[in-house]
């Protein structure tokens, strides 16, 4: 193969040259290529194209079990499909009550449990049945044996009764309620009462109980005694989707694509239409039919996947609708948004990938300066210099959580550092980079290729797994972070998508990385008593570049494997479904569910255009690498694809990935490349040579939940825990690193020698690891100091209760932009400093007022970011800590600024307020 030497530089930079696949000679062949005429004769419409446990995918519909989907023709399709969300589910319900929308009434694992069984007390079926009341805090245990074959009957109302008065009680005394873990809820911060549980309607999702009023308990009577009724087992999702799907919408605009198999012929032509359909009367997309507005990931996403392509103009200005103040908008994420969730940058992503299509230098010239102030802001808020990665919440994982352990708050998920998130950014500085060269903004250009060349090495470096030979999740912790050693789907895919993988990485990524029948779940393995959204969920746009990826390297069963699991709910659901249960493959049963999502559509169609065709945009031209499994071989088309000034009728034959031929108009195209100078109708011709990659194997794998995270407790020199269900052993983590292996839940620690936190986790019988525990700092008190704020500026009038000392100030956009403090630096060394604060603007998941400020030291140096996310509406006395920002410093009296600079402004942009208590500095080195 031949590459110009401009192109040569950017794969090399890209880390992509290796990956690509080689072409034959171009030049038309006397000679047919080997099995020609096998791969052009249609297939057996009775011969299976794909075939798992699950289901089965042949030429014209899908069986699973029970139910078919079928293909009439190209334009209209039938499912009987049933979904099976409330029959057999247990009539057990674990619960636990939630002050505050909060996991604060018992220790993790302890939860009340009360069997849902008719009885001849509780009167005929369909009766409300009752719990006794319960006491907060104390648990009940309902211990009634439950006959065989029992199961909890669909709509059955259930009254839940809380005895709260030792709570109110305690208000009434000392003006607050001590918790389980030691915290204060003080009375003016009480707002409500929930319950979170296991059974629909009830949800483990702590956070987003504020949401869902069905689940909040009330005392009209003002006894004490809170209640709710339920009605358990009631999914919302109906039983059945539409039964029949049919083409309304002329997409004859688009282009058409038909290969001799009716079903994903009918299953593009129903993506189309639903994707024509996203675009609202104001131009921009439609997320999904449950999702009004544009969201910054989810369509920058669908641009990347297809709607470049399909729809750029919808695509640009939906991009714009995500910008303010000339940087892109973080719209989602944890503690109130930016920085706790820094993956806006794909933003970036998509916006070169709309110029690679059209070639427009004004939209070139246009969001050039947004990308580079954005990653500017980021550079300053969110890269860590000592590990060379970005900190912030896992790209599109956005509810805490579906993918963190329970104990961290939204400080801990900034301080993480996310795979998927870091291959995001490394792809903006790439693209930056790129643009700059483009511009001629040379300077620019050197810069962030170093960024991009500094992130790659430190997700090779932190996040690489050798023993499990792909990439760690997530760094987590607190002074000293750890690799989570959780599978994470989309992080994986986009480091080889992108060329943060080398070529041996990325073929062990594709070839160990768990998936499952239905498809690659989000994460693996599942984390306990959390229901299905992110965790044990699939989600068709990850699964597509899960299969882009897989297509990248040569891995035809993964490939196949991506396409079929595509193929498969769409064709049940009659809709592109936004995710599913990756246990059953059932679209109910997920937290948040919707029908035309833009980006599970999007990814359908890139599978089509950049996976079997392999079209490859580069700014000057579109580059062909077409990759066909066996099973999908015969003569495809599409025709009416606009490029630039072009419209190419394309037509492909064979299977493989290596092509044989490749004419334009009769004539050979030179590195399988339309130069994007082309202009007017033509015919492409690509005849693949029928022969496989070297097979590689798929790393299927069983269902399978880890184990709780122990919750740990020190005492006298020894570390407990309660022992956790299923674990067969314990690892003890000290700063971060491994200290020992235990089958007992106590630990006896030595006495130590400087700053220690240690950490414990589970580890099951098939070796799978749970969440490490929350980092807890022994005997720690005597390398630790505070300096009262309040003494050091005017404190605030405000009436929040919870500080120590003196009281405690606001810094906001315009009390306190720069704050001075000197603290007594007893000796040289690392030292961990950190703020008690709080910040009552917002619940912990949702809004965009997370407070953030530099420090820096006396001559100007920055010395981090501290971060202040949201805990709670309207909840002042909440106090918590801000990150620890671990800085080396000279003994003496040292001082430090925290101001609110230009790069701290928020999403918000007015609300950047929080309450500082104290400054602490605990010397951990």
């Amino acid at each position: 193969m031949y590459f110009r030497p401009a192109t040569i530089g950017i794969l090399l930079t890209l880390g992509l040259l290796n990956a690509c696949q080689m072409t034959k000679p171009t030049a038309p062949n006397s000679l047919p290529p080997p099995a020609a005429a096998t791969a052009a004769a249609p297939a057996d419409p009775n011969a299976p194209l794909y075939q798992s446990a699950a289901f089965t995918l042949y030429a014209d519909r899908l069986v699973q079990g029970p139910h078919t989907a079928r293909a009439v023709s190209r334009t209209q399709l039938t499912s009987d499909y049933k979904s099976p969300a409330n029959a057999f589910q247990s009539p057990q319900v674990n619960f636990k009550f939630s002050l505050n929308g909060k996991d604060n009434e018992m220790p993790p694992g302890q939860d009340h449990v009360f069997m849902a069984l008719p009885t001849t007390q509780n009167g005929a079926p369909g009766a409300t049945l009752e719990t006794p009341v319960i006491v907060f805090g104390r648990p009940f245990v309902d211990r009634r044996p439950v006959p065989a074959n029992t199961f909890l009957a669909p709509n059955t109302p259930l009254r839940i009764r809380l005895d709260m008065r030792p709570v109110l009680a305690a208000f009434q005394k000392q003006g607050f309620y001590q918790l389980y873990n030691g915290q204060k809820l003080y009375q003016a911060d009480f707002k409500h009462v929930f319950v979170a549980g296991n059974t629909t309607p009830l949800s483990w999702d702590f956070d987003n109980l504020i949401n869902k009023p069905q689940l909040e308990l009330k005392d009209p009577d003002g006894n004490g005694i809170y209640e709710a009724i339920l009605v358990l087992n009631a999914h919302s999702d109906a039983k059945t989707t539409a039964a029949e799907w049919r083409q309304t919408l002329d997409t004859s605009e688009f282009p058409q694509y038909s290969s001799g198999h009716p079903l994903p012929d009918a299953l593009y032509n129903l993506a189309l239409e639903e994707g024509k359909g996203a675009v609202e009367a104001d131009g921009t997309f439609r997320t999904g039919k449950e999702w009004a507005g544009v969201w910054t990931r989810d369509i920058s996403y669908s641009i990347i996947l297809a709607q470049a392509i399909l729809q750029p103009e919808a695509a640009k200005t939906s991009l714009l609708r995500k910008v303010k103040n000339g940087r892109i908008i973080q719209d989602t994420g944890t503690g109130g948004a930016y920085p706790c969730s820094t993956d806006r940058m794909i933003w970036a992503v998509a916006a070169w990938e709309i110029y690679q299509v059209t070639g427009e230098e004004s939209w070139l010239k246009q969001v050039y300066p947004i990308i580079k102030q954005s990653i500017t802001d980021d550079e300053q808020n969110a890269y860590d210099p000592a590990t060379g990665l970005v900190r912030g919440e896992s790209s599109f994982l956005d509810w805490r959580e579906q993918t963190y352990p329970k104990w961290m708050q939204p400080v801990d998920i900034y301080q993480s550092e996310n795979l998927g998130t870091n291959a995001v950014h490394f792809q903006a500085n790439q693209v930056l980079t790129q643009m700059a060269a483009q511009l001629g903004d040379t300077a620019v250009a050197a810069h962030h290729q170093q960024l991009a060349a500094t992130i790659r090495t430190g997700i090779n470096r932190h996040l690489w797994l050798p023993e499990a030979g792909r990439y760690a999740q997530y760094l987590y912790g607190r002074t000293f972070p750890t690799p989570s050693p959780r599978a994470e789907a989309l992080g994986g895919a986009l480091s080889v998508l992108y060329g943060v993988a080398d070529a041996s990485r990325a073929d062990s990524v594709l070839a160990r990385t768990p998936v499952m029948d239905y498809g690659i779940p989000c994460i693996y393995p599942q984390i306990p008593g959390i229901p299905p959204y992110h965790n044990n969920a699939v989600w068709p746009f990850v699964q597509s570049f899960w299969g882009l990826a897989a297509a990248q390297v040569g891995y035809e069963k993964a490939f196949l494997h991506s396409l079929a699991t595509v193929y498969r709910p769409a064709a049940l659901f009659l809709t592109n479904k936004e995710n599913f249960v990756a246990s059953n493959g059932d679209f109910a049963g997920t937290q948040v569910n919707s029908s035309n999502m833009l980006w599970s559509l999007s990814g359908s169609l890139g599978l089509v255009y950049k996976g079997l065709f392999g079209m490859q945009f580069e700014p000057d031209r579109l580059v062909f690498r077409p990759f066909v499994p066996q099973a999908l071989r015969g003569t495809r088309h599409l025709t009416n694809f606009k490029y630039r000034g072009a419209v190419l009728n394309i037509e492909l034959s064979g299977f493989g990935r290596s092509i044989w031929s490749i004419t334009l108009d009769g004539r050979p195209l030179p590195d399988a490349a339309v130069p994007a100078t082309l202009t007017g109708l033509h015919e492409l011709v690509i005849q693949l040579d029928n022969q496989l990659p070297t097979p590689r194997p798929v790393n299927q794998v069983a269902h399978h939940v880890s184990p709780m995270t122990p919750a740990v407790s020190y005492t006298k020199g020894r570390l407990s825990w309660a022992p956790v269900e299923g674990a067969q052993a314990y690892q003890v983590l000290r700063n971060g690193q491994f200290a020992a292996r235990t089958t007992q839940p106590t630990f006896d620690v030595p006495v130590p020698t400087g700053y220690t936190e240690y950490q414990v986790l589970a580890v099951d019988k098939d070796g799978y690891e749970g969440f490490a525990s929350e980092p807890l700092p022994v005997d720690a008190g005597k390398l630790r100091q505070q300096i009262e704020l309040a003494d050091r500026a005017s404190k605030s009038a405000l009436p929040y209760q919870g500080a120590t000392g003196l009281g405690f100030l606001e810094i906001s956009t315009t009390r306190h932009k720069t704050l001075t403090v000197k603290v007594p630096v007893p000796a040289a060394g690392r030292y961990a400093v950190d703020f008690r604060y709080a910040n009552g603007n917002g619940p912990i998941n949702t809004s965009n007022k997370c407070a953030f400020r530099t420090l820096r030291d006396a001559a100007g140096r920055q010395l981090g970011t501290a971060v202040f996310p949201q805990r709670g509406v309207d909840e002042w006395s909440d106090w918590g800590f801000s990150n620890p920002i671990v800085v080396s410093l000279p003994k003496g009296v040292q001082t430090l600024t925290l101001a609110y600079e230009p790069a701290n402004e928020n999403m918000n942009g007015e609300v950047n307020q929080a309450m500082l208590d104290y400054v602490r500095l605990t010397q951990v080195e």
